[in-house]
């Protein structure tokens, strides 16, 4: 796996969020060093500058080790990409101290000059952030978008000109191209949130712009849903939470458990914890709240209090664009440490993913509680005599 990134006389070394993550991926892409070069052949003087979807800080980095003092404010949904900045500050002898941090759903401030911005897979999250970006940009602010030239065609200018202002492509260079937008200070409406009911369970689901199935149950869970395991379960995790339906279904099946949702995506938490309200599924007579919500990367900063006796787990295959499983070793792994002896892993996957040989490595056993055409839902048991790996 490379570290070493160079472009435009910079010099750094840059890894992934965790360092030690099982994959030959790495921290950056063409199109990080194609918005980097763009800013050296335009003579970018520094300038309070909003940095949007740098997957491991790549794009602030740069900026910092260019000038110590430039200005930043991160948007990221995703723990691992604010992990991975700090990581690599640190890594290159920076001081993060020109940083300041916004979560996706958070307004810029008004004294942005300046925008930095990857394209995410996501495209309705993508719309989303340039709406946002149309509330705080003064009129001629310039907007730099680094993506894959695949990516870029008349569809998604025309989208980009309709939600922020008038957009235009360069030249590719490495298979990338920076769109050039120039905010025309019209602010845009936010999308209204869409909620949605699951009415086999009695539950109403909505989901914010980044989280994965919009408006309806993905197949995946629901086989999930259909084949909760029987029994006592006091402490529930929801790993990998999504809009939280598995941990919400949880609550229902198993009334008196503390359920902890963790998902990488800020967007994801926020999701589950207005589902969680919404569906008032918190016990009145209980004197303490039942659900509890963790914007982490897996399991890594859960308390030492939590000993989970059931995690559910609907594992991604990818992050960012990138198709991976290195979550999924992480995520179960993670849940083998977490649980008490004789606790229960659950997980729901494609079955090609052949997630069946990492659960044996990891637990030693693994059984096929149901499957269907495309999905299988395995379950492994930590051994009573379990010790930690």
């Amino acid at each position: 796996m490379t570290t070493q990134f160079s472009v435009a006389d910079i010099e750094l070394s840059l890894s992934r969020y965790p360092a030690n993550q099982v994959s030959n991926l790495q921290a950056w892409d063409a199109a990080d060093e194609h918005l980097i070069k763009h800013l050296k052949e335009i003579e970018q003087p520094k300038a309070n500058t909003a940095v949007v979807n740098d997957s491991f800080g790549a794009l602030c980095t740069a900026l910092t080790s260019s000038e110590a003092d430039w200005p930043i404010w991160v948007e990221t949904d995703a723990k691992t990409s604010q992990l991975g900045t700090l990581h690599n500050f640190s890594a290159n002898g920076l001081s993060y101290t020109n940083l300041a941090w916004l979560n996706s759903r958070e307004l810029p401030p008004k004294c942005i000059a300046l925008v930095l911005m990857k394209l995410p897979k996501n495209l309705n999250y993508f719309v989303h952030q340039l709406q946002r970006l149309s509330q705080s940009l003064a009129p001629d602010t310039p907007v730099y978008i680094g993506a894959k030239t695949k990516a870029i065609n008349k569809t998604l200018l025309e989208t980009i000109t309709k939600h922020l202002g008038p957009a235009t492509a360069s030249l590719a260079w490495k298979k990338t191209r920076v769109i050039t937008c120039i905010a025309d200070g019209k602010p845009r409406a936010l999308p209204k949130e869409v909620s949605w009911p699951v009415k086999e369970f009695n539950l109403t689901i909505s989901n914010l712009s980044n989280v994965f199935a919009a408006n309806k149950l993905d197949i995946g869970a629901r086989i999930m849903l259909d084949n909760l395991p029987e029994g006592q379960f006091d402490t529930i995790v929801d790993l990998g939470c999504g809009n939280g339906i598995l941990g919400l279904r949880a609550k229902q099946c198993y009334p008196n458990a503390q359920v902890h949702f963790v998902d990488d995506s800020e967007m994801a938490i926020t999701s589950a914890k207005q589902n969680w309200q919404a569906n008032k599924l918190d016990d009145p007579e209980q004197p303490q709240p039942q659900g509890h919500f963790h914007w982490d990367d897996c399991l890594t900063h859960l308390g030492d209090e939590v000993k989970p006796d059931l995690v559910l787990c609907n594992p991604p295959f990818h992050q960012g664009e990138a198709i991976t499983d290195h979550i999924a070793w992480q995520m179960f792994l993670d849940a083998y440490h977490r649980l008490r002896p004789g606790g229960m892993l659950q997980v729901v996957g494609n079955r090609h993913l052949g997630y069946h040989v990492k659960l044996k490595r990891i637990f030693k056993n693994c059984t096929t509680a149901a499957a269907n055409g495309k999905f299988v839902i395995l379950r492994a048991i930590k051994s009573p005599q379990g010790a930690d790996k």
